[in-house]
């Protein structure tokens, strides 16, 4: 069975995430969206609801798992049985920070691939972080993410 993991902090999930995982999703038999504690990050959403932001938002697509994790990468991705890592680049100044990061993977877990896929085009610009700046100060983030996003983004800034 070909695997593939999607890590990332996912805070929250966003359109752009959810095209790279259908797109990988053709590719592989399994796609894990591997959720990261990120705790250094101070997330706006804690561990769990973003484990069930990404759940409920890939639900439609039968060969996905979500589950969230807090231990170096490259163990995650040993522990579930996956060939490789699945990373997205939305612009080329992602390019060298995703580089350094393949390459220190590659170090860790020689056997262990990653590869790289970009969004389309109309949601290149799309970051978690700036979504969270625009539902902060109360715009329309609709078009940036799904409904359960949008609602939990609204939750979160009692708008």
């Amino acid at each position: 069975m070909r695997k593939v993991v999607y890590p990332g902090t996912f805070d929250p999930i966003t359109n752009g995430h959810i095209d790279l995982v259908e797109r990988a999703c053709c590719l592989f038999d399994r796609v894990v969206v591997a959720v990261a504690a990120s705790n250094r990050k101070n997330p706006l959403f804690t561990l769990e609801e973003r484990v069930a932001l990404a759940q409920e938002t890939l639900a439609h697509l039968p060969n996905v798992e979500v589950c969230g994790f807090d231990i170096l990468l490259v163990e995650f991705v040993r522990q579930q049985q996956a060939q490789a890592v699945l990373r997205g680049l939305r612009a080329v100044s992602d390019f060298e920070y995703e580089f350094q990061l393949a390459n220190m993977n590659r170090a860790l877990a020689p056997a262990m691939e990653s590869l790289f896929l970009t969004p389309a085009e109309h949601l290149s610009y799309i970051s978690s972080s700036i979504v969270r700046e625009i539902a902060f100060l109360g715009g329309d983030v609709s078009q940036f993410v799904a409904k359960p996003v949008e609602a939990a983004l609204h939750k979160k800034f009692n708008r």
